[in-house]
Order: C-alpha cells, then sequence, then structure tokens
C-alpha cells in the first residue's frame, strides 16, 4: 500500500478514536452543570422504620415499609467491607469514580463472550444510580450516572460514599444495607456474622431476587462461592477460611425478621400504641420505643412457653404427617425444597420430606436444603405411625411431608406443630413493669395475643380473691367450714339448679380455710362465697382490677367461673406480692425520636409509694401466707423442685379441664400461665393447671430467680401467730401456728 494511503488510515483510525472522546468530552461539559445536586447525599434522611428495644437496650421488633438499620463505616466489620469490594469493586479506593479498566475490561468480555454480560459499574455510580438515577439501559443513563459518580468522587470522601452504600443499596426482604439485611436474613447485627454470612449478604446486590438467600438458597450459596473465591484471590481471606466457610452451615431466617428475645407480641402492642400516638409517621421517622422488657426474662419465658406445649401436644400423641408428595428416582432437591415452600416453620420446628425410610430410621430432605437422619428417642413418638395397619393418609412412609426438630443434645426428633395455645407474662409488683410477654405458642402462625385478648374463665386461680375478701368480713385462716355436699338453687347460679363437686369427687367434712386452699376443695369456697354474699365479692374484685360486668354475682363465682384476661391475673396477684397496693402494667419505659430526643417517659405509680393502697396489708400478708403452702404442701406443690420457699401462688382447673392455669410470685416478680385451646375444649381428662401450666411458670421462674436469694415476708403490726388445734381454737400446747389479726383472734 502506498504511504499516502497509510497515512490516511491511520488519520481516519485517530479520528474514529479521538471523535467520540472529543463528543464525550464536549458532551460532558454541558451536562455537568445539569446534574443534580448532591444534598441528598450530604443530608442523607431515608425513612427509618419504628423499632422496639428492651430496656438493656437490644433491638426486638421493627416496624416500617423498609427495613433500615444506618450503621457508621467504622463500626463494618472490616471482613463485610473486603467482601463487598471484593464482590462489586476491589479498585474501590485506587479509582476516581469510574473504573476505566473495568470499562474496557467488561467491554473485551461482552464482544468475545457468548454467555453473560459484565457490567463495569462501579460503587459510587451504583450509589449515583440508587439515589438519583434509574435503572433503565440506555446510554444516556450509563453516561450521567458515570459523570455524577466522578462529581460525588470529588464532593465526598472514599469512606464515606462506601458508608452510603452500605447503608442504602437494596439487598431484597424489604431490606435497605447491610446492617438491615443481616437481620433481616440471619437475625443477627453485623459484627455478629462469620465469613460464610459476610459473602452470602455481599453477593446480593448483583442480583437480590435472584440470589436471595430467603428465594433460593441453593443459588445464593453459588453467588456466595464466587464471593469467597474473589476474596481469597484478593487476599483478604487464606485458602483455609475459603474452605471452612464453603462449608458453613447457613441458618437463614423464614417468613419473619428474627429479633433478640422472641418479643413478637409485645412489639405488636408497642406498634399499636406507638401509631395511635403518631399515625402513619410512626413508621417512617426513625422513632425508638425502650420497653421494659428484659431480654434474658423474654429469652426464659418464649423458651419456657413452648417447651411447656409441646410437651403437652407429645403426651396426646402424633397425628401424623402434614401431607405427601409424589417422590420418584427423578425427584431433586429442588423438587422436594418447592413442595416444602408454602408449608410454615415455626422458629427450630422445621417442615421437611421423608427421603427413606426403615423400620428403625428416617432420613429426611428439610427446609432450606439439610438432610437429617432420626433414630432411636427421636423416632419414638411417631413410631406408631409408621405400621401398615395404620390409614394410609396418616402413614409415615416416603414422600411424607413432616416436622423436624433438633433437641438440646443436638439430636432430631419428629415433631409436629401444636393445636393448643398458652400464654405468660410477668411482671414486677412494685411498679407493673412488665419483665416477659409471650403472647401464644407462635406470633406467625396466630397473631390474637392471649395476654391481653383471651378473657378465659379463671377456675380455682381465682379462689384467692374470694379468701382475701372473706378475711375483709373477719373469717380467718383458722374459721372452719363443712367441705360436704351443696345443692344450689337456680336462683343462686342464675341459671339452673347446681350440685357442685370438688376436682376429686371427695368431700373430707369441717376443714379450717388454710386447708381449704390449700386442697383447693370447692365446697368450702362457695360456702365462703355464700357467707360474705356474693354482690359484696362483686364489688370487692374491682379493687384488682376485674371488670364486674365479667363475674356475674352468683354463687359459681366461687369457683373462678366468671371472664379474665392473663394481664388482669397478673395485675391481681401483683396486689398480694406488693403488700396490698393496686400498680398498673405497663411496657414502653421510654420513646425517642431520630436524635434520641425524649418524646415520653414512663411515671409508673409505685407499691408502697404513690401506688394506691386497696388491701389492708394484713390482708395481704396472710393471702401471701396461704398461697405459699399451696405451693409448700398443696396443689402447686410440684414448684418446690425449685427448692425455694419464697414462692407463693394458685393452680387453676375449669371445668372439663377446658382451661389450666397457674399464678404466682416472688417478692421481685409475678407470673401467670395460661394453657388452653382457642376454640374451647377439654385439654384432657388428667390435664390441670398443676400439671399444664404450672411447669411453663416453674421454667422461667426458675432461670429468673436463679441468683436471687431466698426472700423473707416479714408479719405486719398488729397481727400475732398463735397457737391453734385443727378445730381453729387457740391451743397453746399444739404445734399448730396460724396468723391472725389482733382484733381476730380466736378463743381458746
Amino acid at each position: 500500500m502506498p504511504t499516502r494511503g497509510r497515512s490516511y488510515l491511520i488519520m481516519a483510525g485517530v479520528a474514529f478514536v479521538i471523535a467520540p472522546l472529543l463528543l464525550g468530552v464536549f458532551a460532558a461539559i454541558l451536562v455537568y452543570p445539569t446534574l443534580p445536586s448532591l444534598e441528598t447525599l450530604t443530608d442523607y434522611s431515608p425513612k427509618i422504620p419504628l423499632r422496639v428495644y428492651s430496656t438493656e437496650g437490644v433491638l426486638i421488633g421493627e416496624f416500617g415499609e423498609e427495613h433500615r438499620a444506618l450503621i457508621k463505616i467504622d463500626e463494618v466489620p472490616s471482613l463485610m467491607k473486603k467482601a463487598i469490594l471484593a464482590a462489586e469493586d476491589d479498585h474501590f479506593y485506587e479509582h476516581g469514580g469510574v473504573d476505566y479498566l473495568g470499562v474496557l475490561r467488561a467491554a473485551y468480555y461482552n464482544v468475545t463472550s457468548r454467555g453473560g454480560r459484565q457490567g463495569a459499574s462501579t460503587i459510587t455510580m451504583q450509589v449515583a444510580r440508587n439515589f438519583f438515577l434509574t435503572k433503565e439501559k440506555k446510554f444516556s443513563r450509563k453516561f450521567n450516572e458515570a459523570l455524577l459518580a466522578i462529581k460525588i468522587e470529588h464532593s465526598l470522601s472514599k469512606d464515606e460514599i462506601l458508608q452510603l452504600y452500605i447503608n442504602h443499596i437494596y439487598l431484597g426482604q424489604r431490606a435497605y444495607g447491610f446492617a438491615a439485611a443481616a437481620q433481616v436474613y440471619f437475625g443477627k447485627t453485623l459484627d455478629q456474622l462469620n465469613v460464610a454470612e459476610f459473602a452470602m449478604l455481599a453477593g446480593l446486590p448483583k442480583a437480590p431476587s435472584m440470589y436471595n438467600p430467603v428465594v433460593n438458597l441453593r443459588r445464593s450459596k453459588l453467588r456466595q462461592a464466587y464471593v469467597l473465591r474473589r476474596m481469597r484471590e484478593l487476599g483478604f481471606i487464606d485458602v483455609r477460611q475459603q474452605e471452612a466457610a464453603l462449608h458453613e452451615s447457613i441458618v437463614v431466617k423464614h417468613g419473619h425478621q428474627g429479633f433478640s428475645g422472641k418479643a413478637d407480641y409485645l412489639a405488636e402492642m408497642v406498634r399499636q400504641e406507638v401509631f395511635r400516638r403518631y399515625q402513619d409517621n410512626a413508621y417512617t421517622q426513625g422513632i425508638k420505643v425502650y420497653t421494659t422488657i428484659r431480654q434474658q426474662d423474654q429469652v426464659s419465658a418464649y423458651g419456657a412457653l413452648r417447651k411447656g406445649v409441646l410437651e403437652y401436644d407429645r403426651r396426646h400423641g402424633y397425628r401424623g404427617p402434614e401431607g405427601y408428595i409424589d417422590l420418584h428416582k427423578d425427584s431433586t432437591e429442588e423438587d422436594m425444597e418447592s413442595a416444602l415452600q408454602d408449608v410454615p416453620d415455626s422458629d427450630d420446628i422445621i417442615p421437611a420430606v421423608v427421603r427413606e425410610i426403615t423400620q428403625s430410621s428416617i432420613a429426611a430432605y428439610s427446609k432450606g436444603g439439610e438432610i437429617v437422619t432420626i433414630r432411636g428417642e427421636g423416632l419414638k413418638f411417631a413410631q406408631s405411625h409408621m405400621s401398615n395397619k395404620v390409614a394410609l393418609n396418616r402413614r409415615l412412609r416416603v414422600g411424607s411431608i413432616i416436622y423436624v426438630q433438633r433437641d438440646e443434645k443436638d439430636v432430631w426428633r419428629v415433631a409436629q406443630l401444636p393445636q393448643v395455645e398458652a400464654a405468660f407474662v410477668s411482671a414486677s409488683p412494685r411498679n407493673g413493669a412488665i419483665y416477659a410477654l409471650v403472647g401464644g405458642f407462635d406470633f406467625n402462625r396466630n397473631q390474637f395475643n392471649h395476654v391481653t385478648q383471651a378473657w378465659r374463665q379463671p377456675g380455682s386461680s381465682f379462689k384467692p380473691f374470694i379468701y382475701s375478701a372473706a378475711l375483709e368480713k373477719g373469717l380467718t385462716p383458722a374459721t372452719v367450714i363443712n367441705d360436704a355436699p351443696l345443692m344450689i338453687s337456680a336462683a343462686e347460679t342464675g341459671s339452673e339448679a347446681w350440685q357442685p363437686k370438688n376436682y376429686d369427687g371427695v368431700f373430707d367434712g369441717p376443714m379450717r380455710l388454710r386447708q381449704a386452699l390449700i386442697k383447693s376443695k370447692n365446697m368450702i369456697s362457695i360456702r365462703i362465697l355464700r357467707t360474705i354474699t356474693p354482690q359484696y365479692a362483686q364489688d370487692y374484685i374491682t379493687k384488682f382490677g376485674f371488670d364486674a360486668a365479667k363475674h356475674p354475682p352468683y354463687l359459681t363465682m366461687a369457683l373462678g367461673a366468671g371472664s379474665v384476661t392473663p394481664m388482669q391475673m397478673l395485675t391481681g396477684y401483683s396486689v398480694f406480692a406488693n403488700g396490698g397496693s393496686r400498680i398498673d402494667p405497663y411496657f414502653i419505659e421510654r420513646i425517642e425520636d431520630d436524635k434520641s430526643k425524649p418524646l415520653y417517659q414512663a411515671e409508673p405509680v409505685v407499691a408502697g409509694e404513690s401506688a394506691q393502697q386497696i388491701l389492708d396489708v394484713r390482708n395481704a400478708y396472710t393471702m401471701v401466707s396461704l398461697m405459699q403452702d399451696v405451693v409448700r404442701r398443696g396443689t402447686a406443690v410440684r414448684a418446690m423442685q425449685l427448692g425455694r420457699h419464697d414462692l407463693a401462688g394458685k393452680t387453676g382447673t375449669t371445668n372439663d379441664s377446658m382451661d389450666a392455669w397457674f399464678s404466682g410470685f416472688h417478692p421481685t416478680v409475678v407470673g401467670v400461665t395460661w394453657v388452653g385451646f382457642d376454640n374451647p375444649h377439654s385439654l384432657g381428662e388428667r390435664e390441670t393447671g398443676g400439671g399444664a401450666a404450672l411447669p411453663i411458670w416453674m421454667d422461667y421462674m426458675g432461670k429468673t430467680l436463679k441468683n436471687i436469694p431466698e426472700a423473707t415476708y416479714v408479719m405486719p403490726e398488729n397481727m400475732v401467730a398463735v397457737h391453734i388445734n385443727n378445730n381453729g381454737l387457740r391451743d397453746d400446747a399444739s404445734d399448730l401456728v396460724e396468723y391472725f389479726y389482733k382484733e381476730n383472734i380466736p378463743l381458746r
């Protein structure tokens, strides 16, 4: 080719390269001044959800359209930052907003590769796009994105840009930012995550819907493996860390966020109250609510209730599989995962598909991808349903959808979701601060809060209020009343004639009131109420916070035939525990705005100080003494397994065992447990408050009072201890001692 021809060709090539560059520079000069102001970045104010905290400041709930948790860059774990850089922009701290080498590399890959396309967006460009631009795939948008990235780099430091990215990027499941995503996916804070979890989160920005571990854990792990490889290649982790992270078991939260303390019912109570005060602003202004909940108390209560309910459920037998899928040799794990997708889990109770089964073991694919093997004790609960004698639709076989649970010994067991419900609430009897509240077995399955919304018959757990009324009428613990059969007329019941009986069907004849409460004798409670009159008792119980309209003035009131909520029982029993003061349970300690400025501070009444004294302190002391004996040698004697002598309370079992209760206290904490079905029917012929409800209370109290010294109740003034005989008469030679008001000392 002639020299002149080659020169023209070279000039044409140069022009081909330079012309677009000149055009780009010219366009940049025109466009740059029109780019949006960066005030949105420098004065970043996203929608911050309502957050609910325990009294220690631990997050226990969050409400808002967007899950967000702002975090400062120096609080982000180093490996989290490195995982993000490895996945998204390893030259972030080197380029000026646009990675030109990355652009050329991506362009070359896109031209030469027959596979997917590579992008070249830096972290700064992603910040520009997320804050100011759309995601439409047009050259003009990409051009503006690059220019805006350069502008951002000139206005903010690298750490400020990375902080914006870490807090703002969308990561699926309505989670914005990595701190929020850590909570949403793993129920942890960022500083609690391990390398495997860092890498899984870092893989989300590329395609949150595709790599979301809740939606597709397998695909998410493939993306995680890529991030771990990049981290190793960049020297952020070594081969050993990479391999360990690849084999790390990932536990992903399904269906709802996991917060420390398991306080969903209490958090919902807070949400309702804050919304009442602030309406829609409650969900966007970063309001912080500090509750009275003590985190460890809440964890103990949650665990105790679930354990107690599951023990009750196991006593009543396995009901069979949840359903079946048709498994064959070509079935894949994706097929099983798909079949389990809509089967709800319940915390550690996880759905699974039976893959193999023998007479001594079951191998099952659990939701999330783990293969579990169940044998021995873990299989015992469901063993009877492995027989061919069981109807096909209730038989355990290949393809059965079951529930599995890992116990405290790390052994897998066949489980099932219980049908029975329960409630537990505890508080300080001194000022009413609620320490723990569990409104049901599983909030995500049943949002009905049984602590505040379940109106149920209290049964014999209501008797202490009748006995307290009797003390005000001059009766004493030594008063003798006959435990004998009764026939009650329709006029005294408000409906029809009634022949009540004791729970055990036995009548023991004359006995003192103390013995009667210890044995929970129904006949004596009825005779007490007849003596003081139902009308007097109906008015008297309102002092404790009960609604008179829910307790018609008939003799059936003596056996707890009215209606109460567990929260009302908590209020009532607190009066006995604190020496006679009426306190009001409360659960919000203070409310703050997003700048920690106080919006509300609780001012509870305090027993012995600002609270109203509704009961003679002598009455309260006497009732505590009576209920201590219920625990020491009565229907709640099982509680003596805790090894304490400072506990008091009363069991409650309603007709046909439809409701089981235990209400009891220590001087520092009062707790109430209820167990029953939402559609009321019998818990079982042998189920009682002492068997179904008391173990939950004991489990909680055992942990809560573990390091608390034994307390002593001091007898108040104007009371005396007197030796009496079995007939309730004064007898200095007797070993029996009873407590009396000075004006009510019995005769010799």
